[in-house]
């Protein structure tokens, strides 16, 4: 799938940028998504957990989003990484996964990295201390991030799961993918409110952007045409749950 996407989608992501992502709470609770008989939870945060193998993922962090902006003259606060990873951090410390994907553009660029400021790389290796960390190639990091711990990988299967970047054209069960970065308008009581989701139809599984700097797509968008085989479901995340949206409940933006 081209990344290329028309001006009118651009514009919609950009405006999306300023949506504030969801807040993060003690009472978190978890819903459970089927893909391929696997059940797995997914958390108001945006993230997943395979708790049968003990195993947390991500999706499109774009860590230094901001200082990559900078460099090409468009300030923005500076305080994307240290936020996400905040986030990132109450996630691990609160299920303690033995095993974190990544699942591709966890930096913005393939110099993120080396921008990253020294209480950021440190709470990054706190983080990746004591468990398997798996990079997965992003089209904005399609190299391994440089200096950092963890293994760097293009896609990875695990039993009936395959866990990649940008979902494939082709028919692929069992697909957990980012790259789109999924967000629903959901209308109710007169009025309606637009925040990220997963998107799923049990055979595969798009997980929303994690990154503070990242916003999404609709996904009554056309990126989204002909990724699913069945009319796939909204998972919407609220403060502290996620809430489940047929396709009636949604509307475009």
């Amino acid at each position: 799938m081209s990344c290329a996407k028309p001006p009118m989608i651009w514009l919609r992501m950009l405006w999306a940028m300023s949506e504030p992502a969801p807040r993060l709470t003690n009472s978190a609770q978890p819903t459970l998504i089927g893909v391929m008989g696997v059940m797995i939870e997914a958390f108001a945060e945006g993230a997943l957990w395979w708790a049968d193998e003990r195993l947390m993922i991500v999706a499109d962090l774009h860590l230094e989003k901001g200082s990559s902006f900078a460099r090409h003259g468009q300030l923005l606060p500076p305080y994307d990484t240290r936020e996400t990873l905040e986030r990132l951090t109450q996630l691990i410390d609160r299920v303690a996964p033995a095993t974190v994907i990544a699942l591709g553009d966890s930096f913005h660029d393939i110099d993120g990295p080396m921008r990253m400021a020294a209480g950021d790389r440190s709470t990054l290796k706190r983080l990746q201390a004591g468990r398997t960390w798996i990079w997965i190639a992003g089209n904005h990091d399609p190299e391994a991030p440089a200096a950092l711990a963890g293994d760097y990988v293009d896609e990875l299967a695990i039993g009936r799961l395959v866990f990649r970047h940008e979902p494939d054209n082709r028919p692929a069960a069992g697909e957990i993918a980012g790259h789109l970065h999924p967000a629903a308008r959901v209308r109710g009581r007169g009025r309606s409110v637009r925040r990220r989701c997963f998107v799923g139809d049990g055979e595969r599984l798009i997980v929303p952007a994690f990154g503070a700097y990242t916003g999404g797509f609709n996904i009554l968008d056309q990126a989204f045409d002909g990724l699913f085989a069945r009319t796939p479901t909204a998972f919407v995340l609220g403060n502290d749950r996620v809430y489940a949206v047929r396709r009636a409940g949604l509307r475009a933006d």
